[in-house]
């Protein structure tokens, strides 16, 4: 099964919410209703990745600041447990770096998440900080990763 990559558009809100609730459960998930208002903000871009016209996986990046050079942020990322170890949020990383046009990059990930720092570090980020509490449902800590300019 290989995956097909394209933006996000609203009727994907309701399944992302639903992955948001297996993936992050604990941990203040995203509800449709966020992920609507990220699709409608100017300066954002969210794509997904559909098997079989599936939405198994997304990721939304926001470009921050009024002028050039612009910073990046990585808001969310996600794969369905299902497909997860396929190379599906690799594939959804790259495409929000074409849309950072080799801009620097920042994210936060928990601490425990070994498998997204994992992901995060091979692709060039590197931990600039921790935030304490960042979680604030769970409590759990988050590094700040970076991804230099290009």
């Amino acid at each position: 099964m290989t995956a097909q990559y394209g933006p996000l558009v609203a009727r994907d809100a309701a399944r992302c919410a639903e992955l948001e609730m297996q993936l992050f459960d604990g941990d203040d998930p995203w509800p449709e209703r966020a992920f609507l208002a990220e699709l409608a903000a100017k300066h954002n871009r969210y794509v997904g990745a559909r098997v079989d016209d599936k939405l198994v996986g997304y990721a939304g990046i926001a470009r921050l600041g009024r002028a050039k050079p612009y910073e990046y942020e990585v808001h969310t990322i996600g794969v369905d447990p299902a497909y997860q170890g396929q190379g599906i949020g690799r594939q959804l990383l790259q495409q929000l770096f074409d849309f950072a046009d080799g801009g620097p990059i920042f994210l936060e990930v928990r601490i425990d998440n070994a498998a997204a720092i994992a992901l995060y570090e091979s692709e060039g980020f590197q931990t600039v900080g921790l935030r304490k509490r960042y979680y604030r449902v769970s409590g759990a800590d988050a590094y700040t990763m970076k991804r230099d300019g290009r």
